[in-house]
Protein backbone atom coordinates (compact mmCIF):
# COMPACT_ATOMS: atom_id res chain seq x y z
CA UNK A 1 0.00 0.00 0.00
CA UNK A 2 1.69 3.30 -0.67
CA UNK A 3 2.28 5.42 2.42
CA UNK A 4 0.71 8.60 3.15
CA UNK A 5 2.03 11.54 5.19
CA UNK A 6 -0.63 13.13 7.55
CA UNK A 7 -0.20 17.08 8.36
CA UNK A 8 -1.91 18.04 11.28
CA UNK A 9 -2.52 21.63 11.03
CA UNK A 10 -3.01 23.87 7.71
CA UNK A 11 -1.50 27.31 8.59
CA UNK A 12 1.60 28.04 6.61
CA UNK A 13 3.89 25.54 8.36
CA UNK A 14 1.26 22.61 7.79
CA UNK A 15 0.63 24.29 3.84
CA UNK A 16 4.51 24.68 3.21
CA UNK A 17 4.98 21.02 4.10
CA UNK A 18 2.22 19.83 1.99
CA UNK A 19 3.23 21.73 -1.22
CA UNK A 20 6.86 20.36 -0.93
CA UNK A 21 5.57 16.73 0.07
CA UNK A 22 2.67 17.36 -3.09
CA UNK A 23 5.40 18.49 -5.33
CA UNK A 24 7.84 15.29 -4.80
CA UNK A 25 4.80 12.84 -5.42
CA UNK A 26 3.92 12.07 -1.85
CA UNK A 27 0.76 10.86 -1.04
CA UNK A 28 -0.49 13.27 1.28
CA UNK A 29 -3.87 13.95 3.74
CA UNK A 30 -4.33 17.59 5.27
CA UNK A 31 -6.61 17.87 8.65
CA UNK A 32 -7.40 21.28 9.52
CA UNK A 33 -9.72 22.12 13.07
CA UNK A 34 -10.81 25.06 11.93
CA UNK A 35 -13.22 25.61 8.55
CA UNK A 36 -10.55 27.71 6.80
CA UNK A 37 -6.51 27.75 6.04
CA UNK A 38 -3.83 30.06 6.99
CA UNK A 39 -3.61 29.78 10.66
CA UNK A 40 -2.14 33.17 11.61
CA UNK A 41 -1.01 34.33 8.14
CA UNK A 42 -5.22 34.97 7.06
CA UNK A 43 -7.16 36.92 5.21
CA UNK A 44 -10.80 37.37 5.81
CA UNK A 45 -13.77 39.44 5.54
CA UNK A 46 -14.32 41.75 8.13
CA UNK A 47 -18.28 43.14 8.03
CA UNK A 48 -17.16 46.25 10.30
CA UNK A 49 -15.12 47.68 7.61
CA UNK A 50 -17.12 45.65 4.80
CA UNK A 51 -13.38 44.86 3.78
CA UNK A 52 -10.88 41.66 3.53
CA UNK A 53 -8.51 42.32 5.60
CA UNK A 54 -5.40 40.78 7.26
CA UNK A 55 -5.53 39.26 10.63
CA UNK A 56 -2.14 40.75 10.88
CA UNK A 57 0.30 42.58 9.28
CA UNK A 58 3.52 40.57 7.72
CA UNK A 59 6.89 42.09 6.39
CA UNK A 60 8.98 39.59 4.44
CA UNK A 61 12.39 40.74 3.25
CA UNK A 62 13.89 39.65 -0.31
CA UNK A 63 16.67 37.66 1.32
CA UNK A 64 13.75 35.30 2.82
CA UNK A 65 14.91 32.25 0.73
CA UNK A 66 12.35 30.09 1.44
CA UNK A 67 9.02 32.41 1.50
CA UNK A 68 10.43 33.16 -2.02
CA UNK A 69 10.45 29.49 -3.12
CA UNK A 70 7.46 28.84 -1.19
CA UNK A 71 5.60 31.25 -3.46
CA UNK A 72 7.22 30.37 -6.77
CA UNK A 73 6.00 26.78 -6.08
CA UNK A 74 2.43 27.90 -5.57
CA UNK A 75 2.43 30.58 -8.34
CA UNK A 76 2.16 33.49 -6.32
CA UNK A 77 5.81 35.43 -6.84
CA UNK A 78 4.27 38.59 -8.04
CA UNK A 79 2.07 38.79 -4.71
CA UNK A 80 4.80 40.21 -3.16
CA UNK A 81 5.64 44.07 -3.70
CA UNK A 82 8.13 46.56 -2.65
CA UNK A 83 10.22 48.79 -3.54
CA UNK A 84 13.49 47.85 -6.33
CA UNK A 85 16.01 48.70 -3.98
CA UNK A 86 16.47 48.76 -0.15
CA UNK A 87 14.40 51.38 1.88
CA UNK A 88 12.92 51.72 4.50
CA UNK A 89 10.95 55.53 5.90
CA UNK A 90 11.16 56.96 9.25
CA UNK A 91 9.11 59.15 11.07
CA UNK A 92 10.54 60.48 14.76
CA UNK A 93 6.87 61.24 15.86
CA UNK A 94 8.36 63.59 19.13
CA UNK A 95 10.20 65.63 16.87
CA UNK A 96 8.53 65.44 13.36
CA UNK A 97 12.16 64.54 11.54
CA UNK A 98 11.73 62.03 8.34
CA UNK A 99 14.30 59.90 7.42
CA UNK A 100 14.89 57.40 4.92
CA UNK A 101 17.12 54.20 5.63
CA UNK A 102 19.43 53.04 2.40
CA UNK A 103 21.51 50.35 2.79
CA UNK A 104 23.63 49.41 -0.69
CA UNK A 105 22.99 46.08 -2.31
CA UNK A 106 26.42 45.08 -1.55
CA UNK A 107 27.80 43.21 1.63
CA UNK A 108 30.41 45.89 2.50
CA UNK A 109 28.47 48.11 4.08
CA UNK A 110 29.87 51.84 2.87
CA UNK A 111 26.04 53.49 3.01
CA UNK A 112 26.92 54.06 6.56
CA UNK A 113 29.54 56.98 5.71
CA UNK A 114 26.99 58.31 4.04
CA UNK A 115 24.64 60.68 6.07
CA UNK A 116 21.39 60.63 3.90
CA UNK A 117 21.59 56.54 3.94
CA UNK A 118 21.89 56.62 7.91
CA UNK A 119 20.06 57.55 11.16
CA UNK A 120 20.07 61.44 11.65
CA UNK A 121 22.41 61.88 14.63
CA UNK A 122 24.51 58.66 13.90
CA UNK A 123 27.96 58.27 12.56
CA UNK A 124 29.68 55.12 11.01
CA UNK A 125 31.20 53.64 14.05
CA UNK A 126 28.01 53.68 15.63
CA UNK A 127 26.82 50.99 13.39
CA UNK A 128 29.24 48.23 14.66
CA UNK A 129 28.24 47.70 18.28
CA UNK A 130 25.56 45.98 16.66
CA UNK A 131 27.72 43.39 15.07
CA UNK A 132 28.28 42.09 18.21
CA UNK A 133 25.23 40.07 18.06
CA UNK A 134 26.83 37.86 15.28
CA UNK A 135 29.12 36.14 17.48
CA UNK A 136 26.66 36.12 20.56
CA UNK A 137 27.11 33.25 23.21
CA UNK A 138 24.51 30.91 23.50
CA UNK A 139 22.05 31.96 26.26
CA UNK A 140 22.59 35.84 26.10
CA UNK A 141 20.27 38.37 25.81
CA UNK A 142 21.09 41.51 23.07
CA UNK A 143 21.23 44.00 26.31
CA UNK A 144 24.38 41.83 27.63
CA UNK A 145 25.82 41.58 24.14
CA UNK A 146 24.93 45.02 23.22
CA UNK A 147 24.43 48.88 23.75
CA UNK A 148 20.99 49.32 24.26
CA UNK A 149 20.75 53.39 24.65
CA UNK A 150 21.47 55.99 22.47
CA UNK A 151 19.93 57.49 19.45
CA UNK A 152 20.74 54.49 17.21
CA UNK A 153 18.90 52.22 19.46
CA UNK A 154 16.19 53.95 20.15
CA UNK A 155 16.07 55.21 16.63
CA UNK A 156 16.82 52.11 14.08
CA UNK A 157 17.71 49.03 16.21
CA UNK A 158 14.77 48.57 19.21
CA UNK A 159 12.12 49.35 16.56
CA UNK A 160 13.32 46.68 13.98
CA UNK A 161 14.48 44.07 16.87
CA UNK A 162 11.40 44.45 18.48
CA UNK A 163 9.35 44.11 15.57
CA UNK A 164 11.59 40.96 14.29
CA UNK A 165 11.33 39.13 17.54
CA UNK A 166 7.87 40.57 19.07
CA UNK A 167 9.81 41.28 22.98
CA UNK A 168 11.70 43.37 23.84
CA UNK A 169 14.97 43.28 22.94
CA UNK A 170 16.91 44.26 26.05
CA UNK A 171 15.01 40.47 27.14
CA UNK A 172 15.21 38.82 23.71
CA UNK A 173 18.02 36.49 22.46
CA UNK A 174 20.80 37.81 21.34
CA UNK A 175 21.53 34.53 19.19
CA UNK A 176 18.04 34.84 17.65
CA UNK A 177 19.03 38.98 16.82
CA UNK A 178 22.33 37.97 15.42
CA UNK A 179 20.55 35.12 13.45
CA UNK A 180 18.23 37.91 12.02
CA UNK A 181 20.73 40.25 10.96
CA UNK A 182 22.87 37.79 9.46
CA UNK A 183 20.34 37.48 7.11
CA UNK A 184 19.60 40.95 6.27
CA UNK A 185 21.62 43.77 7.23
CA UNK A 186 25.01 41.81 7.17
CA UNK A 187 24.15 40.08 3.78
CA UNK A 188 23.74 43.80 2.21
CA UNK A 189 20.70 45.51 0.85
CA UNK A 190 19.93 43.22 -1.93
CA UNK A 191 18.58 41.44 0.40
CA UNK A 192 16.88 43.67 2.65
CA UNK A 193 13.84 45.21 0.46
CA UNK A 194 10.88 44.91 1.96
CA UNK A 195 8.04 42.92 0.56
CA UNK A 196 4.27 42.82 1.62
CA UNK A 197 1.60 41.28 0.66
CA UNK A 198 -0.30 44.26 -0.89
CA UNK A 199 -3.29 42.30 -1.86
CA UNK A 200 -3.63 40.38 1.53
CA UNK A 201 -2.13 37.35 2.79
CA UNK A 202 -4.82 35.45 1.40
CA UNK A 203 -3.55 36.13 -1.94
CA UNK A 204 -0.16 35.65 -1.31
CA UNK A 205 -0.07 32.92 0.82
CA UNK A 206 -3.24 30.48 1.08
CA UNK A 207 -5.04 30.72 -1.72
CA UNK A 208 -2.41 29.76 -4.37
CA UNK A 209 -1.49 27.25 -2.15
CA UNK A 210 -5.27 25.42 -2.03
CA UNK A 211 -5.57 25.62 -5.26
CA UNK A 212 -2.29 23.74 -6.15
CA UNK A 213 -2.79 20.83 -3.57
CA UNK A 214 -6.11 21.19 -4.84
CA UNK A 215 -4.73 20.26 -8.60
CA UNK A 216 -2.33 17.90 -7.07
CA UNK A 217 -5.52 15.38 -5.07
CA UNK A 218 -5.08 16.78 -2.04
CA UNK A 219 -7.94 18.48 -0.63
CA UNK A 220 -7.83 19.56 3.46
CA UNK A 221 -10.43 18.28 6.01
CA UNK A 222 -11.84 21.16 7.36
CA UNK A 223 -13.34 20.82 10.86
CA UNK A 224 -11.15 18.04 11.71
CA UNK A 225 -9.35 18.54 15.33
CA UNK A 226 -7.03 15.96 15.92
CA UNK A 227 -8.42 14.48 19.71
CA UNK A 228 -5.65 12.23 20.56
CA UNK A 229 -2.32 10.44 18.84
CA UNK A 230 -2.33 7.40 20.08
CA UNK A 231 1.23 5.68 20.44
CA UNK A 232 2.53 2.06 20.23
CA UNK A 233 6.24 1.79 20.69
CA UNK A 234 8.09 3.86 19.43
CA UNK A 235 5.71 5.05 16.47
CA UNK A 236 2.07 6.65 15.75
CA UNK A 237 -0.16 3.59 15.22
CA UNK A 238 -3.61 5.98 15.17
CA UNK A 239 -5.14 9.36 14.83
CA UNK A 240 -8.79 10.03 16.91
CA UNK A 241 -10.72 12.78 15.46
CA UNK A 242 -13.63 13.22 17.77
CA UNK A 243 -15.40 9.82 16.66
CA UNK A 244 -13.77 8.73 13.35
CA UNK A 245 -10.32 6.93 14.22
CA UNK A 246 -7.81 6.65 11.53
CA UNK A 247 -5.59 3.62 11.61
CA UNK A 248 -1.79 4.44 10.42
CA UNK A 249 0.16 2.02 8.12
CA UNK A 250 3.68 0.63 9.06
CA UNK A 251 5.26 3.05 6.28
CA UNK A 252 2.79 6.13 7.39
CA UNK A 253 4.00 9.24 9.19
CA UNK A 254 2.48 12.81 10.63
CA UNK A 255 3.62 15.88 10.45
CA UNK A 256 2.46 17.95 13.63
CA UNK A 257 1.79 21.47 12.91
CA UNK A 258 -0.08 22.90 15.19
CA UNK A 259 0.42 25.85 18.12
CA UNK A 260 2.67 24.82 20.76
CA UNK A 261 0.00 24.69 23.72
CA UNK A 262 -1.99 22.12 21.24
CA UNK A 263 1.40 20.06 20.23
CA UNK A 264 2.13 19.64 24.57
CA UNK A 265 -1.15 18.46 25.06
CA UNK A 266 -1.05 16.11 22.00
CA UNK A 267 2.64 14.31 23.13
CA UNK A 268 3.62 13.57 26.23
CA UNK A 269 6.85 14.37 27.36
CA UNK A 270 7.40 17.35 25.06
CA UNK A 271 9.00 20.72 25.79
CA UNK A 272 7.89 23.69 24.20
CA UNK A 273 8.09 27.27 24.37
CA UNK A 274 5.50 27.93 27.17
CA UNK A 275 5.45 31.91 27.04
CA UNK A 276 3.95 34.63 24.67
CA UNK A 277 4.24 37.88 23.23
CA UNK A 278 0.91 39.77 22.12
CA UNK A 279 0.76 41.78 18.59
CA UNK A 280 -1.85 44.37 17.95
CA UNK A 281 -3.14 45.28 14.69
CA UNK A 282 -5.47 48.27 14.01
CA UNK A 283 -7.00 48.59 10.05
CA UNK A 284 -8.64 51.91 9.36
CA UNK A 285 -10.91 52.02 5.67
CA UNK A 286 -9.13 54.63 4.04
CA UNK A 287 -7.28 55.42 1.58
CA UNK A 288 -3.84 55.73 1.72
CA UNK A 289 -2.46 59.65 0.42
CA UNK A 290 -0.63 59.42 -2.61
CA UNK A 291 3.24 58.66 -1.89
CA UNK A 292 2.84 57.56 1.14
CA UNK A 293 5.22 54.45 1.52
CA UNK A 294 4.13 50.96 1.50
CA UNK A 295 5.82 50.32 4.86
CA UNK A 296 6.49 53.63 7.17
CA UNK A 297 8.49 53.27 10.69
CA UNK A 298 7.16 55.49 13.30
CA UNK A 299 9.39 56.13 16.76
CA UNK A 300 8.65 57.76 19.53
CA UNK A 301 4.85 56.65 19.27
CA UNK A 302 2.53 54.39 20.46
CA UNK A 303 2.62 53.21 16.31
CA UNK A 304 5.57 51.30 15.18
CA UNK A 305 4.95 50.36 11.29
CA UNK A 306 1.93 51.37 9.24
CA UNK A 307 1.13 50.12 6.09
CA UNK A 308 -0.43 51.31 2.58
CA UNK A 309 -2.95 49.26 1.47
CA UNK A 310 -4.91 50.79 -1.66
CA UNK A 311 -8.20 50.52 0.51
CA UNK A 312 -6.87 51.13 4.44
CA UNK A 313 -3.91 51.71 6.34
CA UNK A 314 -3.09 49.55 9.16
CA UNK A 315 -0.96 49.63 11.88
CA UNK A 316 0.78 46.73 13.88
CA UNK A 317 2.39 47.35 17.09
CA UNK A 318 4.72 44.22 18.77
CA UNK A 319 5.29 43.10 22.52
CA UNK A 320 1.38 44.64 22.80
CA UNK A 321 0.91 42.54 26.14
CA UNK A 322 0.25 46.01 27.64
CA UNK A 323 -2.37 47.07 25.14
CA UNK A 324 -4.45 43.65 25.23
CA UNK A 325 -7.26 45.21 28.06
CA UNK A 326 -7.14 48.95 26.87
CA UNK A 327 -10.00 50.30 25.34
CA UNK A 328 -10.40 49.41 21.77
CA UNK A 329 -12.02 53.02 21.30
CA UNK A 330 -9.35 54.67 22.87
CA UNK A 331 -6.64 52.83 21.49
CA UNK A 332 -7.85 53.43 18.11
CA UNK A 333 -8.61 57.31 18.85
CA UNK A 334 -5.12 57.53 19.84
CA UNK A 335 -3.57 55.52 17.15
CA UNK A 336 -5.32 57.26 14.12
CA UNK A 337 -4.31 60.74 15.72
CA UNK A 338 -0.82 59.61 15.03
CA UNK A 339 -1.46 58.49 11.29
CA UNK A 340 -3.28 61.34 10.84
CA UNK A 341 -0.38 63.49 11.72
CA UNK A 342 1.92 61.25 10.03
CA UNK A 343 0.13 60.86 6.59
CA UNK A 344 -1.54 64.29 6.97
CA UNK A 345 -4.95 62.89 6.38
CA UNK A 346 -7.83 64.53 8.06
CA UNK A 347 -8.42 64.00 11.99
CA UNK A 348 -11.15 62.63 12.32
CA UNK A 349 -11.13 58.41 13.16
CA UNK A 350 -12.40 56.77 10.07
CA UNK A 351 -13.92 53.11 10.54
CA UNK A 352 -11.55 50.82 11.89
CA UNK A 353 -11.23 47.53 13.31
CA UNK A 354 -8.48 46.32 16.00
CA UNK A 355 -7.27 42.49 15.78
CA UNK A 356 -5.19 41.34 18.98
CA UNK A 357 -3.74 38.36 19.34
CA UNK A 358 -2.80 37.68 23.02
CA UNK A 359 -0.65 34.57 22.04
CA UNK A 360 1.17 35.91 18.56
CA UNK A 361 4.42 34.47 19.02
CA UNK A 362 6.56 32.66 21.66
CA UNK A 363 8.78 35.40 23.85
CA UNK A 364 11.91 35.32 21.73
CA UNK A 365 14.30 34.92 25.27
CA UNK A 366 17.07 32.46 25.70
CA UNK A 367 14.87 30.47 28.01
CA UNK A 368 12.29 30.38 25.79
CA UNK A 369 14.45 29.53 22.93
CA UNK A 370 15.87 26.94 24.54
CA UNK A 371 12.81 25.30 24.87
CA UNK A 372 12.09 25.30 20.65
CA UNK A 373 12.19 21.07 19.74
CA UNK A 374 13.97 20.01 16.63
CA UNK A 375 11.32 18.59 14.00
CA UNK A 376 11.99 15.15 14.89
CA UNK A 377 10.38 13.43 18.01
CA UNK A 378 11.32 9.92 19.86
CA UNK A 379 8.52 8.36 17.54
CA UNK A 380 10.06 7.40 14.22
CA UNK A 381 7.49 8.70 12.17
CA UNK A 382 6.14 11.41 13.88
CA UNK A 383 7.22 14.73 12.86
CA UNK A 384 6.45 18.31 14.22
CA UNK A 385 6.36 21.83 12.56
CA UNK A 386 5.64 25.77 13.17
CA UNK A 387 7.90 28.95 14.09
CA UNK A 388 8.02 27.89 17.64
CA UNK A 389 9.88 24.93 16.35
CA UNK A 390 14.02 25.17 16.14
CA UNK A 391 14.37 26.94 13.01
CA UNK A 392 17.27 29.41 13.83
CA UNK A 393 14.89 32.45 13.60
CA UNK A 394 12.30 33.83 15.25
CA UNK A 395 8.61 32.96 15.08
CA UNK A 396 8.12 34.79 11.35
CA UNK A 397 6.60 33.52 8.29
CA UNK A 398 9.90 32.44 7.14
CA UNK A 399 11.09 30.43 9.91
CA UNK A 400 7.00 29.12 9.56
CA UNK A 401 7.74 27.58 6.21
CA UNK A 402 11.60 26.37 6.37
CA UNK A 403 9.83 24.07 9.43
CA UNK A 404 7.21 22.95 6.65
CA UNK A 405 10.18 22.15 4.17
CA UNK A 406 12.52 20.73 7.43
CA UNK A 407 9.69 18.78 8.32
CA UNK A 408 8.61 17.57 4.73
CA UNK A 409 12.80 16.36 3.96
CA UNK A 410 12.02 14.05 6.78
CA UNK A 411 8.73 12.54 6.36
CA UNK A 412 9.50 11.91 3.30
CA UNK A 413 12.35 10.05 3.41
CA UNK A 414 12.09 6.61 2.25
Amino acid sequence: MTETIHIIGAGLAGLSCAVRLADEGRRVVLHEAARMAGGRCRSYFDATLDLVIDNGNHLLLSGNKAARDYGARIGASDALVGPDECEFAFLDYETGRRWRLRPNASQIPWWIFFADRRVPGTGPLDYLDAAKLLFAKDGATIGETMRCDGVLYDKLWRPVMLSALNTEPRDASATLAGAVLRETLAAGGAACRPLVAKAGLGHAFIEPALAKLQAQGVEPRFGARLREIVFAENCVSALRFGDAEIALGDKDRVVLAVPPWSATELVPGLMAPNDYRAILNVHFKIAPPPGQPLLFGMVGSLSEWLFAFDDRLSVTISGADRLMDEAREELAETIWTEVAAATGLPQTLPPWQIVKEKRATFAATPAQEARRPGAQTAWRNLFLAGDWTATGLPATIEGSIRSGYRAAELSGRP
